[in-house]
């Protein structure tokens, strides 16, 4: 097969993948395509690295968030299409996880809480890397990518998703111990936690162990010859709390430059279920000396700035073990043909809204870093085939600031749910259908859409003659797509509790379904019946109603003023009407 193309004016010889990636972008009977381009023997499937961060928040370099330092993830960024507005269906680890690695919601997998395995509880939906194993891949999962526990089976999907059994890093049993030093020279279960390594249980922390098991895995493939291709999913646990790190990494961020939260306090007029009493703090011992009263009670500034501090330490020390397994990539001489997805399972909260946590429907849990490199596509260069530039990040323990490249970016609404059709299409897998309406009874389904359009579109137009990466707003890419994303949260009760934050099924008595528009944020808490999942929008608890033009921190609650009835009321209807209603059309 001989194809050439080019987006800038002068032929090139493409890759096969670039040249399936404009087909499928332009041809509109895309499964055919790929169906029998395929089967083509002189195409070699991609490889795939899936990246999964723990808790983290579009706090990064690239997402103009210049006080963390993140060179790899942002020379990652400047080689992939970078999502600005992507979303999770619910902010907290398990459901979240279980949502997009199935790319159902959690209305559909009916996890919640941490209590159920969907193939037994829900459906026997296919999961993302059970596609690419049924498809021949060679997958294995390292870290936390599945939830470990009963909402992965006990065994993170084993056999249906993985081709041999997760690794799981052996220290990450020392989260809920008493390992981090404090003043006195006694170890506690604290919150703020910079170590020695070398004093840790077995010498090390669970990243350094993921990362460097991703190296073997890396020069294992490497040094096989079947030609297998791979989808390897890699889990950090930083920046979730405890926030333990390499002391070293403290030095980056001195206190006296850390700013306090733009939007400290309690939204006016937020409704009390919507608050979230931040527990998981709470039992850590050095949060405990704070005495800090149950729920709305006041943190000391000082330890604020603090929070903050070790939050951007953990991102710091996540992106340089980020960097290792992508520099190992390189080395390995993957790069080339190896599509890699970047994403965090949910946002954090670092003081606004008087938050501490992620148990919350507020922008800055939902909203995640998301990013997809597509070889040949996203980093093209019609006289030279770059390379990932990793050799020249920054080293650990350096205070230097990096230069941040910008790449192709999208603005368009995406959802996490996205990730599984979108990777399925650009490996040249088969493309997942939209599920029905009785989605419960079939395996194989997406309730997202694949964003292989926007992709192409992002990186056409962000690409220009003089082979230079510019910015662009991309205000175009949301045109056709979706006009709204969905998240949704459980309460046990109308007012913080101690379980609120994490209710078991049983406990749930209210759901907040929250949607974000281009112009709004519409929440709606309402009765749920755990019993048979259903909610009920007749029984409504508390609106929530925030005009982002004009207050994009969600300051104001604007939901019960009479003025913006006429609006809560349109949003309401299209908050009912559902994910299917705001696909692209």
């Amino acid at each position: 097969m001989s194809i050439a193309f080019c987006l800038g004016g002068d032929m090139m010889n493409c890759n096969v993948f670039v040249v399936l990636f404009i087909w499928l972008s332009v041809i509109q009977s895309t499964l055919s395509v790929v169906s029998s381009l395929k089967t083509e023997a002189s195409i070699k499937r991609p490889n795939v690295l899936f990246l999964v961060i723990d808790d983290l928040r579009p706090a990064l370099g690239c997402y103009d968030y210049p006080k963390v330092i993140s060179p790899n993830i942002d020379q990652l960024a400047s080689r992939s299409v970078l999502f600005e507005n992507a979303h999770v269906q619910q902010t907290v680890c398990g459901p979240s996880r279980t949502s997009f690695l199935t790319s159902r919601r959690p209305d559909t997998t009916r996890l919640y809480d941490f209590g159920s395995y969907w193939r037994t509880h829900a459906g026997n939906f296919t999961s993302l890397p059970q596609h690419f194993k049924e498809n021949g891949y060679f997958t294995y999962s390292i870290g936390k990518v599945f939830h470990p526990g009963i909402c992965s089976n006990h065994n993170d999907d084993y056999p249906l998703s993985w081709s041999k059994p997760a690794y799981h890093p052996s220290t990450q049993a020392y989260m809920m111990a008493k390992v981090c030093p404090d003043a006195d020279g006694k170890r506690y279960m604290n919150l703020l936690c910079p170590v020695d390594v070398s004093t840790q249980p077995e010498g090390s922390l669970p990243d350094i162990q993921s990362s460097e098991h991703a190296v073997d895995m890396l020069k294992e493939f490497q040094a096989d010859s079947s030609e297998q291709p791979f989808f390897l999913a890699v889990g950090f646990h930083k920046p979730h709390l405890p926030f333990k790190f390499p002391k070293d990494f403290l030095k980056l961020y001195p206190l006296e430059e850390i700013d306090l939260a733009p939007n400290p306090f309690k939204p006016i007029g937020l409704p009390d279920v919507a608050f979230s009493p931040y527990h998981r703090l709470r039992i850590r011992h050095d949060f405990e000396l704070l005495n800090v009263s149950f729920p709305y009670g006041h943190v000391p500034d000082t330890f604020q700035k603090r929070i903050r501090q070790h939050y951007y330490s953990s991102v710091s020390y996540t992106d340089s073990r980020v960097g290792i397994v992508l520099n190992q990539l390189e080395d390995s001489g993957f790069a080339n043909n190896t599509i890699i997805v970047l994403l965090g399972d949910h946002g954090w909260s670092l003081g606004e809204h008087a938050e501490w946590c992620k148990n919350e429907n507020f922008e800055v849990v939902t909203r995640i870093p998301l990013m997809v490199h597509m070889p040949g596509m996203t980093d093209i260069n019609l006289t030279n085939e770059k390379k990932f530039p990793f050799q020249d990040v920054l080293k650990s323990g350096s205070s230097q600031r990096h230069k941040i490249e910008r790449g192709p970016r999208s603005t368009a609404l995406v959802e996490a749910v996205d990730v599984f059709p979108t990777l399925a299409e650009l490996a040249g897998l088969k493309v997942l259908p939209t599920c029905p309406l009785d989605t419960l009874k079939v395996d194989f389904c997406t309730e997202g859409a694949s964003l292989s359009k926007l992709m192409m579109k992002s990186a056409q137009e962000t690409y220009n003659k003089e082979e230079q990466f510019l910015y662009n707003d991309m205000s175009g890419d949301n045109e056709d797509w979706k006009d709204a994303v969905f998240s949704q949260y459980p309460r046990p009760s109308v007012h913080p509790q101690w379980s609120s934050d994490l209710p078991d099924l049983k406990d749930i008595k209210i759901m907040g379904y929250t949607m974000r528009t281009r112009h709004h944020r519409y929440t709606e808490w309402v009765a749920f019946n755990p019993a048979t999942f259903q909610a009920d929008f007749n029984s409504v608890y508390a609106r929530e109603l925030y005009l982002r033009d004009s207050d994009p921190l969600e300051v104001y609650n604007v939901g019960n003023l009479p003025m913006y009835e006429d609006l809560v009321m349109k949003m309401r209807k299209k908050l009912i009407a559902g994910w299917r209603e705001a696909l692209p059309k």
